[in-house]
């Protein structure tokens, strides 16, 4: 409980689980209810159950952990994007490409059916941690969708994740892989009929788009990006030695995310944790002057993740280092929740994709 007194005299409790261990999303009240309820179809709006692994685990162990728990996610997804108005006025088709390690990558590219001269470009790496998921799972495919339908160019990245049906290949894969798709993107610029790149990811997705700025700052193609736009970064790797720095790892753990989870994932992305501090595979461990003469960026969080400490944490450092950006907390919302409860937060899904349109206009 916090020691501290509003004018009257009461004691002021600390949000979250800060003020109340025992919280869940279910009795917090600063939770959207419509999102509440979706949550409460699968039981995500309790505490989760503890997972049978810790970051400590053999990574064999730690491996057969997230390739049972990815198929749970692309169930609670479908229930989620169920008996939605589908989207008609986007083209779709996919782009095989070999990346830079010597492998295929498929890249997903939707645009407007009518679409304007030189739209932008959405460069989307979905989101799963860098170690699950995949961009045909289905809140990624709709999230395309509707980016092109507001009039933009989206090419989706199909990369090698750290584990699940898409694993097992550890850091840089993945980003080896966006890279390439990205090199690929700004190479057929004419062909894609696209004027500017904004890179933007969510989760992992979110990692993913700030390591590719930062590298492309080192292989001197920073012209390859106009813009950053990250949701809900995953970025610090401080989630099993949780740091005061970062206040919602203890306020929002065990909403829709628990720490002890995301640790696990990090070592699927790392093993051998030689990157720890690496900027590349955490960019929260950026220096400035790794951020200085970025493009501009845009980072997005959510007011009840336990992440939305670190994206602010990052936002911060951009701006100390003289990088044009701007931040927003989508208030009342877990991880991601603007971009997967499509279905129950239509309003707040659909403020984040003008969002994103609204800074690819301002390039």
């Amino acid at each position: 409980m916090s020691g501290e007194f509003d004018l009257s005299g009461e004691q002021l409790l600390l949000p979250g689980r800060l003020g109340d261990p025992t919280r869940v999303l279910k009795t917090e009240p600063r939770a959207d209810p419509r999102m509440v309820a979706a949550m409460a179809e699968l039981g995500f709006d309790l505490a989760p159950e503890p997972i049978p692994v810790t970051a400590e685990s053999p990574i064999e162990e730690i491996r057969e952990f997230i390739a049972m728990i990815e198929p749970s996610y692309n169930d609670a997804f479908k229930i989620w994007f169920a008996d939605l108005p589908p989207i008609d006025n986007v083209e779709r088709h996919t782009e095989v490409i070999t990346g830079a390690d010597g492998n295929d990558i498929k890249l997903y590219i939707h645009r407007p059916r009518h679409a304007s001269d030189s739209p932008s470009c959405v460069y989307h790496v979905h989101g799963g941690g860098m170690v699950l998921l995949a961009a045909t799972d289905t809140p990624y495919v709709r999230w395309r969708d509707e980016l092109a339908a507001a009039g933009m160019v989206v090419v989706g990245v199909e990369f090698r994740n750290g584990a699940g049906r898409l694993g097992n290949h550890p850091f840089p894969a993945g980003l080896n892989d966006c890279m390439s798709g990205l090199q690929w993107t700004f190479d057929n610029k004419a062909e894609l009929g696209i004027s500017k790149i904004i890179v933007s990811g969510e989760s992992g997705g979110g990692n993913l788009s700030l390591a590719m700025t930062i590298r492309a700052k080192e292989d001197s193609k920073l012209d390859q990006i106009d813009g950053t736009y990250a949701l809900c970064p995953y970025i610090s790797n401080a989630w099993t030695r949780k740091i005061p720095e970062l206040p919602s790892l203890y306020e929002n753990d065990d909403y829709f995310l628990s720490c002890s989870a995301m640790g696990v994932m990090a070592v699927a992305y790392d093993p051998d944790h030689v990157n720890d501090h690496n900027p590349l595979c955490w960019p929260y461990h950026a220096n400035r002057e790794e951020l200085k003469g970025l493009p501009p960026h845009v980072i997005s969080v959510n007011e009840l993740d336990p992440l939305r400490d670190e994206g602010l944490a990052y936002f911060r450092m951009l701006s100390a280092a003289g990088v044009p950006v701007y931040s927003r907390t989508v208030n009342g919302t877990a991880h991601a929740a603007d971009v997967i409860f499509r279905g129950a937060l239509p309003d707040v899904y659909a403020a984040t994709i003008r969002d994103l349109k609204g800074f690819a206009n301002s390039l």
